[in-house]
């Protein structure tokens, strides 16, 4: 179908839409269901086989298979049938392991997906994109990513970026009138917009005309390229970690087996221990434990309101030094509201909160609304994009805060909506950061026309050569000193400031935008304030308490901002504030010198944005920086943690940042940034435990070897070990609540190593003290007699679980196994009681006694195993090292 041949009546026509009201829910429902979700295909996962096969490609994994095969066929068919059962088992765990990670993935992938604006039911939502269908209304906002392929029925200097699809990177202009010409390629349709396309300026509505693969990028998915999954550094370095261990493992394995060998130990048994004290020292569950402790953090983040798009980032928020956030919205409310208003004849204030339209203005004591007063917020309110919905009783803005709280302001002053539509929009000049205004061109009922400008009042200011003072009169130097007094009260009281102006048109005229916005006749300014959320407050102090800097960044007022931080206790006393001209000024090795002691950055542009974060990164600062619009994309990609706000952000700074605020708070930085250096810390937790565990069991080996003993552990028995005593508290350890001081630590280097803070330490003194004491209960067992050998290995493999068993709640601490407490983590407890009663059974089960080579014991020989197993714990539970 050839859409853009068509008038925008005829596809409504054709798609059976209503365009005041959109689609119902239930006929959305229906479509979605008869034609599929708007997505593009991907590419074919790998199947569960597939998966599952892939638990037993490891290296060592393969050699003990074949040492398996080995034993079957000189007849040790017990000891090859348990070692299979047990690689069975273990394959099983990791592919599992590998699912729970795979499906935390894809629900991350899907929770940061884009969001459509779309009509249903008369009313604006946001819907996840691949709920879009042909026939729905979408709105398009400029930073916004192209949901599906829409026939456009209203634009305002829309223009679209479609290199995506075109290759071209000019922005191309877009109108909704419809085309004549025959066979038109994508890039000549002018009054279309392609999926995956993006609005670099403007806004505009259309229709959905094609969803998923009958788009224009549907017909060529081929150009869609699968996201692989990317290694985080620490994954990198624990793959670094596992070729060494390997090779450790490999020098061991032969060192064994020769000095087995030497002892006249049978070839193929101390083969076959060689290999499965390799396979106990090589941690391979370690890889898919980690992605299950990061994608499972990351989950505890998401109902934290903070969604991680990059797993990296994860390991990144420990490290965190700077938090450069957005004041509006972030560290307030986001829900402004009037509560002043200045015009030249007079001032006002303004009662009523939030978006209640409920509220009076009074001057002087005195209620009242004057002619002047209702034509500005008029006027404010015809140039607004916002629009005010009742919800469940309450009042809510769809669109910009400041916006709303101006169209607010005009409902509290008798201003309709069936009043602002009597006049048309003719033309739009778009507010951006850079320009800090907005224009419009209206024409009224009687085909008068004006332009209304709206923005930052110092821009207005210097375009305003008239003011209204009762009449129309022009601006002398008094009248500028006044206006510029009342913007600093107002900003003193911490006001936000908008100013109004406008200026007749000749009937019937478009004049270009420099004309517009030039010679403006000033009708007021509307002071309104955002108020701070309650629990910004203690983030702030919670941050500082960990090391981390927190540094204001707004457009606002310099004035008002230091009025906030300091209502916020951000700033200190000697604490500075810089403005954006003041920036531009600035080298930046000038800034650089000096950004340790600025707290707030006002009236500053995104431009700017990139230049602190840079000046703190060369200060040596892992730097994480909020934005939500376009412009703020190349600062958000540019430092260490990228944040956009989920609520208030575009597309585009929600693609370049790592993390997404659900609630577009700061307490929820502080929040992500605290689980964040507890995943970590809980990884050097488990490698902790699982690498201690692996030390003992290779000490053990390999001092009985050096004493000539008999092997203190059979191959079935270490195998055992290092699936079920490691697996199941490990992957407990990384469920693990945070510590009460992992707020109270300076930030982690991000050059920090695996074995730094004395992990490395710990590790091998532990793993040291846990191979001693189970050498000496063998020992002490064994006594030299061989008929006590069966007993010695069961006291001797029994020592070694209940050892590491105690020993994992010595890993939950960088202190002390004395500073938690052990049912804290309800998950360890339960892993620790499972292992605990598996081992009984190995130990008292006569079917599984005879595999795993064990034998009865008594009460006296528990009393003496428990003994021995908690010495390591309690002998280093009273030293921090």
């Amino acid at each position: 179908m050839r859409w853009y041949h068509l008038k925008t009546e005829e596809v409504e026509q054709k798609l059976g839409v209503n365009p005041k009201q959109g689609m119902t829910l239930q006929e959305a429902d229906n479509r979605r269901k008869r034609f599929g979700a708007n997505v593009l295909e991907d590419e074919k996962h790998t199947s569960l086989w597939l998966v599952f096969l892939k638990q037993f490609q490891d290296f060592m994994v393969l050699i003990l298979l074949a040492a398996t095969l080995v034993s079957g066929l000189l007849g040790e068919y017990i000891d090859a049938i348990a070692i299979m059962v047990i690689v069975l088992i273990n394959g099983l765990i990791g592919f599992f392991q590998e699912q729970k990670a795979e499906k935390s993935l894809a629900k991350l992938k899907e929770l940061s997906a884009p969001l459509a604006h779309v009509k249903r039911e008369g009313q604006w939502m946001k819907i996840p994109s691949k709920e879009v269908v042909a026939g729905d209304i979408i709105k398009i906002s400029s930073g916004d990513r192209v949901p599906a392929d829409i026939r456009l029925s209203k634009v305002s200097s829309l223009e679209m970026e479609e290199s995506a699809l075109t290759g071209e990177s000019l922005p191309v202009a877009k109108h909704a009138l419809p085309l004549q010409q025959e066979h038109l390629e994508a890039q000549d349709q002018k009054n279309m917009v392609f999926m995956g396309t993006l609005a670099s300026r403007g806004s505009g509505e259309g229709i959905v005309v094609g969803t998923g693969m009958n788009t224009a990028m549907g017909q060529i998915a081929s150009l869609l390229v699968k996201t692989d999954h990317m290694a985080t550094p620490l994954e990198k370095k624990l793959a670094e970690l596992g070729k060494l261990l390997i090779i450790i493992a490999l020098l061991l394995t032969l060192f064994v087996v020769l000095v087995g060998v030497y002892q006249g130990h049978p070839l193929y048994q101390m083969f076959l221990a060689g290999v499965s004290l390799a396979v106990a020292a090589i941690p391979e569950g370690l890889p898919a434990i980690v992605t299950v402790a990061l994608s499972l953090g990351v989950q505890r983040m998401i109902k934290r309101k903070a969604i991680v798009r990059k797993l990296s980032a994860v390991e990144t928020l420990g490290s965190a030094s700077v938090i450069c956030s957005d004041k509006t919205g972030t560290m307030t409310e986001n829900q402004m509201t009037v509560k002043e208003i200045y015009t030249p004849s007079a001032a006002f204030s303004v009662t009523g909160e939030g978006y209640d339209t409920k509220g009076s203005f009074f001057q002087g004591g005195q209620e009242i609304v004057p002619d002047n007063l209702k034509a500005m917020l008029l006027y404010g309110a015809l140039c607004n994009h916002a629009s005010l919905e009742q919800k469940k009783g309450r009042w809510l803005v769809d669109g910009d805060p400041t916006e709303g709280a101006i169209l607010v302001a005009a409902r509290k002053a008798g201003i309709t909506t069936a009043e602002t539509n009597q006049f048309k929009i003719i033309k739009e000049i778009p507010f951006d950061s850079d320009r800090k205004r907005m224009t419009v061109l209206v024409e009224d009922k009687n085909k008068n026309r004006f332009a209304i400008t709206k923005g930052a009042p110092d821009v207005l200011l210097s375009r305003t050569t008239f003011l209204v003072d009762h009449e129309r009169r022009a601006m002398k130097a008094n009248d500028q000193k006044q206006i510029e007094q009342a913007i600093n009260r107002m900003a003193g009281n911490a006001l936000r400031t908008i100013a109004i102006g406008i200026k007749a048109v000749p009937s019937g005229a478009v004049p270009d935008d420099f004309f517009l916005e030039k010679d403006l006749t000033f009708l007021g300014i509307t002071g309104m304030i955002d108020p701070p959320r309650k629990e910004v407050k203690t983030a702030i102090a919670e941050c500082r308490s960990a090391g981390i800097k927190t540094v204001m960044i707004t457009g606002d007022h310099s004035i008002t901002a230091q009025a906030i931080a300091k209502d916020l206790n951000l700033m200190p006393k000697d604490g500075q504030v810089l403005e954006g001209h003041q920036l531009s000024n600035m080298t930046e090795e000038q800034l650089s010198n000096m950004i340790e002691d600025v707290y707030v950055f006002a009236r500053v542009t995104p431009e700017h944005k990139l230049k602190i974060v840079k000046a703190f990164q060369r200060k040596g600062h892992i730097v994480a920086m909020t934005g939500d619009g376009v412009n703020d994309a190349p600062a958000i990609k540019a430092s260490d943690i990228g944040i956009s706000m989920g609520n208030s952000g575009t597309d585009v700074a929600k693609e370049a940042s790592s993390l997404v605020l659900l609630d577009d708070n700061f307490a929820t930085i502080k929040s992500a940034i605290k689980e964040g250096r507890n995943i970590y810390e809980n990884i050097r937790k488990f490698i902790r435990y699982l690498l201690a565990s692996n030390v003992g069991e290779i000490l053990v080996m390999l001092f009985a070897m050096l004493l000539a003993l008999p092997l203190p552990l059979i191959p079935v028995q270490i195998l055992w070990v290092n699936l079920v005593t490691d697996g199941l508290p490990a992957m407990a350890l990384g469920l693990d609540q945070a510590e009460q001081d992992v707020m109270k630590r300076k930030p982690r280097s991000p050059k920090e190593g695996i074995f730094s803070r004395g992990l490395g330490f710990k590790i091998v003194s532990r793993g040291l003290m846990i191979g001693l004491v189970t050498l000496a209960a063998f020992v002490t067992a064994y006594q030299g007699d061989p008929d006590q050998l069966r007993y010695a290995q069961t006291v001797a493999f029994t020592t070694l679980v209940m050892a590491q068993l105690i020993h994992v709640f010595d890993c939950r601490s960088e202190k002390s196994v004395f500073s938690r407490n052990p049912f804290q983590n309800l998950y360890l407890v339960a892993a620790v009681i499972s292992s605990v009663l598996l081992l009984l059974v190995v130990l008292y089960f006569e079917p599984l006694q005879e595999v795993f080579h064990t034998t009865d014991l008594q009460f006296k020989d528990w009393t003496f195993i428990l003994a021995l197993a908690a010495i390591p714990t309690v002998l280093f539970g009273f030293t921090k090292k």
